[in-house]
């Protein structure tokens, strides 16, 4: 016998959590949403290549559904400034939140300042920011790559930088703050290759971003990315790299820089060696609110000297393998 389906489980939120983040420059409380939708209508027509967040979407969601997740989750809003919903795809599809559930949830979540929600850009359009609150609302796009080779080959994102540049235009004459998502290492780049593309496109997205989130790659289940990974393939990028990204990336941005990744310091996120995940991982998250590039540039570790040995490789090679496995793997 399977596992009996929980008949509620559809009423109640896939995750909610407390955290930190910015308003106008300010460190503010936060509560972070993530609901149980139908799911991401890209995700149907081929998805990205990286993301299994389709893992939280569930066929049959209704409106009804919907209105219990926003309630089970005001149980534990504490009147936080900024309130963080997302969903496997996108907030402003209305196949996937329907216009009067978000009038519903900017009331709900009157108390906050800022309410964040992230949309692919077909999504963004004046008739489509319907029920959006205006000095309320915060979108947030993935745009990964400024590089329409890259996002096409090594994302399968599905829409162009041109798309992200009228949708973020309208946002940005709206009034409506935009966060900029960007992609550290997807698969078949190189560790240069990647810190360059990243550098590039926070200098192409800068212009309509008040902040950039810079998301390296964590392997998630059922990806191509996780096949990748498991044959020696593909491995998540370095601490080094966000180092250098970051770094390079304030020096030519006036958007707040940040990042927050997801499996930090183990084998499927971002790591180095395994003794300075702890200090990468603090220093990151000290820079993501101080915007101090001091706290970077006094890291330290031997294995820098691994990183840049490896990186050169790789480029000698013409390769965006794991290097340092397929060594390993020679040696036995």
């Amino acid at each position: 016998m399977g596992k009996k389906k929980d008949p509620k489980r559809n009423q109640r939120p896939e995750a909610l959590w407390k955290e930190k983040d910015q308003i106008d420059g300010g460190t503010v409380d936060a509560m972070v949403l993530i609901l149980r939708t139908s799911g991401c209508r890209w995700y149907r027509d081929g998805g990205c290549l990286m993301c299994g967040y389709h893992s939280a979407s569930e066929e049959g969601i209704g409106i009804e559904d919907l209105r219990m997740q926003i309630d089970s989750s005001l149980e534990r809003y504490d009147g936080e400034e900024m309130v963080k919903i997302y969903t496997s795809g996108s907030f402003l599809d209305t196949g996937e939140i329907p216009v009067g559930l978000r009038r519903e949830v900017f009331e709900a979540f009157s108390e906050s300042q800022r309410i964040l929600f992230e949309s692919r850009p077909e999504f963004v359009s004046i008739n489509n920011l319907e029920g959006i609150e205006v000095g309320k609302a915060h979108v947030a796009i993935g745009l990964e790559t400024s590089s329409d080779l890259v996002r096409e080959t090594c994302v399968n994102k599905g829409f162009t930088f041109q798309d992200y540049e009228k949708a973020a235009s309208l946002l940005l004459e709206k009034g409506i703050p935009l966060r900029t998502y960007l992609l550290l290492k997807p698969p078949f780049l190189s560790e240069r290759e990647a810190i360059r593309d990243v550098i590039s496109s926070i200098e192409d997205s800068s212009p309509y971003s008040e902040s950039i989130s810079i998301n390296p790659v964590n392997v998630q289940r059922d990806t191509l990315v996780e096949r990748l990974w498991r044959r020696g393939d593909y491995r998540p990028p370095w601490w080094w790299s966000l180092n250098e990204v970051l770094s390079k990336g304030l020096e030519a941005s006036d958007a707040r820089i940040l990042s927050a990744p997801s499996g930090a310091g183990t084998p499927r996120g971002i790591h180095n060696c395994g003794d300075c995940e702890d200090k990468f991982i603090e220093a990151v998250r000290r820079f993501s609110f101080e915007q101090d590039l001091g706290v970077l540039r006094g890291l330290r570790c031997d294995c820098r000297e691994e990183w840049e040995t490896l990186i050169d490789v790789q480029d000698i090679m013409g390769t965006s393998v794991d290097v340092s496995r397929y060594l390993s793997s020679s040696k036995d």
